[in-house]
């Protein structure tokens, strides 16, 4: 495969920064027990074919901690972005030792909890935040994104007030929040996030109508995560995890004629990459092998718009008002 930068680059939205169409998402690397030898084969492999963007979070296992010692020597060859919140601090750090002792007397004397739960409290995300920039051995992270927390929590302020706080230090370069629906379309409209980061894919298209005409319309740098719908026509059984259960059965439903093919990954990733609004795909995966088969996909660019059309046409026939954006 002779893919020499491969991957096209183009603004991503007003920051400033110019993405690589599919970037390397860093879940599977921690989840699934990555070595460090396998990282760094990784990272070599996505810089030698232009892929620039890393996209990881603190929740994600180690892969902070496996990304920071791949990019050592080549930090400023990537944009490194990462996610803070739904990452507990551990029962015995002063930090989350203070955080659950004051929740326990908030609900003692009678008080509500305002937080959604103690990963959005803002001391918990500046020890998250001060926690990835130590593990990703860096002193400032080009994008920090909220992760999913609920437009309630965005509503009241005080964890956008934290990234404001970061990015004004110096510490993130730009912010983001990492979402779906309602949330999503708040974070895009209050004017204080750069990105968002939001499921779409060929089992995941409420945000086409939904998110991105005003995601276009203000600026937003756009990652489509998931975007190749988790791969999940592969199987001929219900998947285990219940997270993906909806792609499986909107999947079923859909019967979308070009999975039946042999180059249905190819199309399903073209087509989140030819959405209007989306900047950069990110996908991630422990195998190189996969890697290049994702990086040969998107180099062969977007679908012609009559390929584009029949697969939203398809989704406009059958999907139900209950399919919603996937956090």
């Amino acid at each position: 495969m002779d893919l020499q930068s491969s991957i096209k680059r183009q603004s991503f939205g007003a920051t400033g920064m110019d993405v690589g169409m599919l970037g390397f998402g860093g879940a599977e690397i921690g989840f699934e027990g990555a070595s460090d030898h396998t990282v760094d084969a990784l990272i070599g492999t996505a810089l030698e074919f232009g892929v620039n963007v890393i996209d990881t979070a603190a929740m994600y296992a180690d892969s902070e901690e496996k990304i920071g010692r791949a990019l050592q020597g080549r930090r400023g060859q990537f944009l490194l972005f990462t996610k803070c919140g739904r990452f507990a601090q551990p029962p015995h750090h002063p930090t989350g030792f203070f955080l659950r002792a004051l929740c326990k007397l908030r609900r003692s004397t009678g008080f509500a909890d305002q937080q959604e739960s103690l990963d959005w409290h803002p001391r918990a995300l500046e020890w998250n935040i001060e926690q990835s920039l130590r593990r990703l051995k860096t002193d400032c992270i080009d994008l920090i994104q909220l992760h999913s927390c609920s437009v309630e929590t965005l509503r009241r302020g005080d964890v956008i007030e934290v990234l404001l706080r970061v990015r004004e230090a110096g510490k993130a370069r730009h912010i983001g929040y990492s979402g779906d629906g309602e949330a999503a379309s708040y974070a895009i409209q209050c004017g204080h996030f750069e990105a968002l980061q939001i499921s779409i894919n060929v089992a995941d298209q409420e945000p086409l109508d939904l998110n991105l005409p005003l995601a276009i319309k203000h600026g937003i740098g756009v990652i489509a995560k998931r975007p190749i719908a988790n791969g999940l026509w592969r199987g001929s059984h219900s998947p285990d995890a219940p997270e993906s259960q909806p792609y499986w059965d909107r999947l079923q439903k859909l019967q979308y004629e070009f999975l039946r093919g042999e180059h249905a990954f190819e199309t399903a990733l073209r087509f989140t990459l030819s959405v209007p609004g989306v900047h950069t795909a990110i996908e991630g995966t422990t195998s190189e092998a996969h890697l290049r088969r994702n990086i040969e996909s998107a180099s062969a660019g977007c679908l012609t718009q009559d390929e584009f059309d029949v697969i939203r046409a398809r989704w406009k026939e059958v999907a139900r008002e209950n399919w919603v954006g996937q956090m």
